[in-house]
């Protein structure tokens, strides 16, 4: 047991090791980052019992990625699943989320948190639910015993779904949605409330959840259990009724020192993300906003992870925090390691187009898109390779595809800033000698 967390200590204006490592990444001064964790607008996922790369998520930090990987009840590989994990870290991932749910889940979790560096989440409902013959048959001891099973193992973050309550559920009933619940957690929570007729024992005992996770300092992601399942179904009141409650949880976080975040939508049309997100981050009092897109086509299967950058990117924008990756079979099936690969490499535009405009990364981010222009302009390939998000893909798509000339085979000797700068240079010496003449 442990008698302190990050955010009491950076409370008490102790700027630790954890604290420092997460400047230095964010090139940030140690001092005001330590005043942004200790107020819940930073979260850095890190249990006390596991040694994990610390990662700064929320105001100031750049836009993270986290990607989902694990077992299903139907295709049961946890090296897979582990192989899966690392290729979405090689590519970017600043956290895993393991959502297994078949096979030997304790073991798949510990050989998780044995080989994977970044922060790692996890969704204790789901284990809770494959002790129990059935989900409605799950008790609340399963569940909270389940959070501490994983608080206990080193997982850094876990998703509960404690924003539903009664209120919540009563709006569900009237909301004439198309997909009703599509968040799995939420669907477990809403069957057993209603098989149960009780209230959720994450909303209504969220002070032993909080126990448990000061216990291991363990940061609560606050699940978004009624995120909207089809464009239809957005921004109606389910979702803001959730919204209210997490605002709530989220002091109550605070006020226990616990570090949290909050989970958001899902299918959002491109005019409604921007209100979504602000109302959001009004709510939850400017906590740490991790989305799941939005995705913002229903349309689109296979291209999944196309439609969620584009809702990323708008999202990023008006001020999440850290993005999910989505990857191509989302919604088809469980995804190949190739399938995290190009997710990630997706993902990874939308969250660098989300640092382009963000205070405090902004100057940063545009650094290296400046020196891709100059790199460009000068036809420096190698200078290029090195700045792209995937240096590999664009030195093989060039090299496969080269005509020999010094520009790209798609202008070859017609390239614009070929043809440009060398005009340009002649009325330089042109201006210069008429100079030289005056004098």
């Amino acid at each position: 047991m442990i008698q302190t967390t990050l955010m009491k200590e950076c409370q008490n204006g102790i700027v630790g090791e954890t604290i420092k490592a997460v400047a230095e990444a964010e090139k940030i001064d140690p001092e005001k980052l330590c005043s942004l964790v200790a107020k819940g607008l930073v979260t850095i996922p890190k249990n006390a019992n596991r040694d994990t790369l610390p990662t700064g998520i929320g105001k100031f930090m750049s836009t993270k990625i986290n990607a989902n990987i694990g077992t299903s009840r139907d295709y049961i590989d946890a090296e897979d699943e582990i192989s899966k994990a690392k290729i979405a870290v090689k590519y970017g991932a600043g956290a895993i989320m393991d959502l297994s749910t078949g096979g030997d889940l304790d073991a798949i979790r510990k050989q998780i948190l044995s080989e994977i560096s970044v922060p790692v989440g996890t969704v204790p409902l789901y284990d809770a639910a494959a002790t129990a013959p059935m989900v409605v048959e799950m008790t609340a001891d399963d569940m909270f015993n389940a959070v501490r099973r994983h608080a206990e193992q080193g997982v850094d973050f876990v998703t509960v779904h404690a924003g539903i309550n009664q209120n919540t559920v009563d709006k569900l009933m009237k909301a004439g949605r198309i997909t009703d619940v599509v968040s799995r957690g939420g669907s477990f929570t809403v069957a057993w409330m209603s098989h149960n007729d009780a209230e959720n024992p994450f909303y209504a005992e969220f002070d032993y959840l909080l126990e448990i996770a000061q216990e291991y300092d363990v940061t609560l992601s606050l699940g978004d259990g009624m995120r909207p399942g089809c464009i239809h179904d957005a921004a109606d009141a389910p979702m803001f009724e959730e919204i209210l409650v997490l605002g709530e949880l989220v002091k109550r976080s605070r006020e226990a020192f616990v570090q949290s975040f909050v989970e958001g939508p899902g299918h959002v049309p491109l005019d409604k993300i921007e209100m979504s997100v602000k109302f959001m981050k009004e709510t939850c009092h400017d906590a740490p906003l991790y989305l799941l897109g939005p995705i913002v086509t229903d349309i689109a299967p296979g291209f999944d992870h196309i439609t969620s950058a584009i809702g990323g990117s708008i999202a990023g924008a008006a001020g999440t925090d850290f993005l999910c990756m989505v990857s191509p079979s989302e919604h088809l099936a469980l995804p190949t390691a190739d399938d995290i690969k190009v997710g990630m490499q997706v993902a990874q535009i939308a969250a660098h187009a989300t640092d382009l405009v963000k205070d405090g990364v902004k100057d940063r981010a545009r650094e290296r898109d400046n020196a891709m222009g100059l790199a460009r302009k000068n036809l420096d390939w190698e200078m290029q390779y090195s700045l792209a998000l995937d240096p590999e893909h664009a030195r093989a798509v060039r090299e496969a595809r080269s005509s020999g000339s010094e520009a790209c085979s798609m202008c070859g000797d017609l390239c614009a800033m070929k043809i440009v700068e060398r005009e340009l240079e002649k009325g330089r010496q042109k201006a210069a000698r008429k100079i030289e003449n005056v004098e």
